[in-house]
């Protein structure tokens, strides 16, 4: 069977929030309480994005390096990538963090070939327009890490998921295997999730024959 990994990137690739790190510099004072409705389910991925990012009126270059000063990268992640290089695996990258400043960190990294599946953005006088587009081209609010994991899903393949998120665990759900950290870990041993944690992706190139095996004795 065709194995796809699906990562996230925010907290998962690098070791903290890219885009809450943005909003904590250039947002307005009330971003958090904002996240906080999303937290609580009030309003979607989408809508908080959009409704926080518009706030934003610095330009692109400002922005990218200001990710690329202060955000720091989980280790191994070169590896893994060789990895599954020699297994035949894809990977790919869906988030609900901003397109721009994801394929800047990647560059930066030397990494390039990799699909990236995130919020296009637009910057403009009165922000930046950041939309999530589903897998048929039309504009979701929220769902968007589960409407990619199940067009994957759809075309043949077995999803090992990462992540380290909230907003990973309804994809996580649905995932063949899952390497989880920080919330998701958490929340997979609350509700009883099947999931081997990491910290690094050293850990993962190292545990995923074990996953693998488990999964087909």
């Amino acid at each position: 069977m065709k194995t796809l990994l699906q990562c996230d990137f925010d907290g998962t690739i690098t070791q903290e929030d890219a885009s809450f790190l943005i909003l904590d510099v250039f947002g307005s004072k009330d971003w958090r309480q904002l996240f906080q409705e999303y937290v609580e389910g009030k309003i979607s991925v989408g809508r908080f994005n959009m409704t926080a990012f518009a706030r934003v009126k610095a330009d692109e270059p400002t922005l990218i390096k200001l990710v690329q000063d202060r955000v720091k990268i989980r280790p191994g992640l070169h590896n893994l990538l060789a990895c599954c290089d020699r297994l035949g695996f894809e990977f790919v990258i869906v988030s609900n963090g901003l397109d721009f400043y994801i394929q800047a960190i990647l560059r930066d990294m030397g990494i390039s070939g990799i699909k990236v599946f995130a919020a296009r953005t637009r910057f403009g006088p009165d922000g930046i327009e950041a939309r999530y587009l589903g897998p048929e081209g039309n504009i979701i609010e929220d769902g968007f890490k589960e409407s990619h994991l199940r067009l994957f899903q759809s075309k043949g393949y077995r999803i090992i998921y990462i992540g380290n998120g909230v907003s990973d665990v309804s994809p996580a759900r649905q995932a063949y295997g899952v390497f989880a950290t920080g919330d998701l870990l958490a929340c997979c041993s609350e509700m009883g999730i099947n999931c081997m944690p990491f910290n690094d992706f050293n850990d993962i190139v190292k545990d995923l024959p074990s996953l693998l095996q488990v999964k087909n004795p």
